[in-house]
């Protein structure tokens, strides 16, 4: 395929107002923690950003922002996994038609564990979204659906694998116009003959072009290899040719392995590009975080390289729970796959139980999304009972540490290899509530604290230091939060939580 000569492109990360080009920026994430493949859409005066939940539920989280800089969780598009999915909640994309919004997302497909493409629909943005089943099933995965309406007529394009021993390829369909339906057969826009990898496509059109942006790399983990990348055509269908001078957008000194994003308009009609990277100081510590770039077109031919790669961003929130709201605030997660919790909260106690899935020797954690690789977790148990209830830094049913409060003892604990393990322990006074801290150095090395009454901080120890390193999965960042694990008659009940960034 022919390289493209030039392209009249180019994204520097800048703040909202223009006469601010290139002022002096904050270097910092817009979406703090996990939230990987971000989609985003305008309503009013209101953008709505939608994010991958993995094997974190509920699924798919919501935020929305009024400036594009600060934001607050409003939602989530499922309570609850639809009935023909499995797991693996990536790639979240926001559409919308007449007074309709649509999510089309993927997921792996319960029968037979393939990820393939859904859709929802809600007369809201951030609720009341109701399943429609699977929407593309093709080859071996079809993932990262886009939506793209050419002069009247819908297309959605995808990442295809398992094309008869062909490379990747960003495939397209007609989609009706209830955008419910492919139609006809699907046609290729791009293919991944140099293996370079390619998916969550985003397109735009700027005069006689379509402008086709991807990711390729590796997306995940601490050897992610992930940047954005470009190809352009005359006609939406193809073909394509690729920029020579990729890729447009990968890392800065702060944050490495961009990508996986789709595009608003801001103020004065200013393309701006939602997206995923890695923090270098933190890595998967705080997983895929939401940045945000404009995308600046130039006038003429000429080429502009970056000027800036900085995003702009707001300070990273530290959460501090009474407890005392008349309902549970909508930032718990919890892995579905392995627990389903039992939360009530009511005159400023949080109480926690539920069930596990068999076989799983860490119990339930009500988690949080860690926004620094370095960070201090405090809770208060109130009441003594055979479970074991306390704060828990976990990455699945395999993977977890904690400390907590089992009977009239503190007890330091780790799951590895599907093992528990009480590593440490000592006695409390009974019936006096217990408060307990989590501690992780930028160095990834867990220590655990208690105390009761007007008492000073005392050290569970063990004789070798506790790491968090081995807590992230390949696709998500460990959560930090509230621990219970226990006959499910029996609960723990907590006064206050909080997690507090260094």
């Amino acid at each position: 395929m022919q390289k493209l000569k030039t392209i009249a492109i180019f994204i520097v990360l800048v703040l909202l107002s223009p006469s601010t080009l290139f002022a002096q920026l904050n270097d910092g994430a817009v979406i703090h923690g996990d939230f990987a493949d971000p989609s985003i859409i305008k309503v009013g005066g209101t953008y709505y950003a939608v994010g991958t939940s993995s094997e974190w539920a509920p699924h798919f989280p919501i935020f929305k922002s009024t400036d594009l800089k600060s934001w607050r969780q409003a939602g989530y598009v499922f309570d609850k996994a639809p009935e023909w999915t499995s797991g693996s909640f990536w790639a979240p994309e926001y559409y919308k038609i007449k007074d309709t919004y649509y999510i089309y997302y993927t997921a792996r497909r319960k029968s037979d564990n393939v990820s393939y493409i859904g859709v929802a629909t809600s007369k809201f943005p951030d609720k009341g979204f109701t399943d429609h089943g699977t929407f593309i099933t093709f080859g071996k995965e079809a993932i990262d659906a886009f939506i793209y309406n050419d002069n009247g007529q819908l297309y959605v394009s995808f990442k295809a694998y398992g094309l008869d021993k062909r490379p990747i390829e960003i495939l397209g369909y007609k989609l009706s116009a209830d955008g419910l339906k492919i139609e006809g057969e699907p046609f290729s826009m791009l293919r991944d003959d140099d293996k370079q990898g390619m998916e969550g496509q985003s397109i735009l059109k700027k005069g006689e072009y379509y402008y086709l942006f991807y990711s390729a790399g590796g997306c995940c983990g601490v050897r992610c290899t992930y940047n954005v990348r470009v190809a352009r055509s005359k006609t939406y269908a193809g073909p394509y040719e690729f920029y020579d001078k990729n890729p447009i957008l990968s890392e800065n000194g702060k944050w490495k392995c961009m990508g996986h994003g789709t595009f608003v308009k801001g103020d004065n009609d200013a393309d701006f590009y939602i997206h995923h990277a890695y923090n270098k100081e933190s890595v998967a510590i705080t997983g895929r975080q939401g940045l945000m770039s404009e995308l600046i077109w130039p006038n003429g031919n000429e080429w502009l390289a970056f000027k800036a790669q900085k995003v702009m961003g707001g300070t990273a929130p530290n959460i501090k729970e009474d407890f005392t709201a008349k309902t549970v605030d909508k930032k718990w997660q919890w892995d579905f796959r392995n627990s389903t919790p039992v939360v009530k909260q009511q005159k400023g106690v949080l109480s926690l139980s539920g069930t596990v899935k068999e076989g799983n020797e860490a119990g339930i954690v009500l988690t949080n999304r860690p926004v620094s690789g370095s960070f201090v977790m405090t809770a208060t148990v109130l009441n003594s009972n055979a479970a074991l209830k306390g704060l828990s830094f976990y990455g699945d049913a395999n993977a977890a540490v904690g400390i907590g409060v089992q009977n009239d003892q503190v007890v330091l604990w780790q799951v590895k290899g599907n093992k528990y393990a009480a590593l440490a322990q000592q006695a409390t006074k009974a019936k006096t509530p217990v408060q307990l801290k989590l501690d992780v150095a930028a160095d990834k090395t867990c220590t655990f604290y208690y105390k009761q009454g007007t008492e000073d901080w005392k050290q569970l120890t063990t004789e070798t230091p506790i790491k968090a390193g081995t807590l992230p999965q390949w696709d998500r960042s460990p959560r930090a939060g509230l621990h219970f694990r226990g006959d499910a008659a029996l609960n723990g009940q907590f006064k206050e939580f909080s997690l507090v960034s260094r």
